[in-house]
């Protein structure tokens, strides 16, 4: 599986932002890969908004690789924006199945979670899983 493959059809990432006292969280978050790089949505009260507001180096990777997928980690630069501007049509599409899932729709779900997360990569790590 080629990368961008693997950037298109990953449902969900791993986001770890550094807390006070530089403890690390991570959270899984569905994301949209457009423009080279990777957009969230979440809620104006997550913690990671508020990481991220005070120290913008984060790290990604995708979840968990099956055989003969890439493993893919990242490390970049967020920032926070009101929405998710240009990405929001990407987003949308690739989450459309799992706004049905939840009985919502993008629109609702858009609403709730109304800051978008944008993250710029600074070094990738990319290797097979066998």
């Amino acid at each position: 599986m080629e990368l961008a493959d693997r950037l298109a059809t990953a449902e969900v990432l791993w986001l770890t932002t550094v807390g006070e006292g530089g403890v690390p969280q991570s959270s899984p978050v569905w994301f949209a890969w457009h423009d080279g790089a990777f957009h969230v949505a979440t809620e104006p009260a997550a913690g990671k908004v508020a990481n991220i507001g005070a120290r913008p180096a984060v790290a990604v990777h995708l979840e968990g690789a099956g055989a003969g997928d890439l493993v893919v980690t990242v490390e970049g630069k967020a920032s926070l924006g009101t929405g998710l501007g240009p990405a929001t049509a990407a987003y949308v599409e690739k989450h459309a199945a799992g706004f049905a899932r939840l009985g919502t729709t993008a629109e609702a779900y858009l609403a709730t979670f109304s800051v978008g997360v944008h993250i710029t990569p600074t070094r990738w790590r990319v290797f097979p899983s066998d």
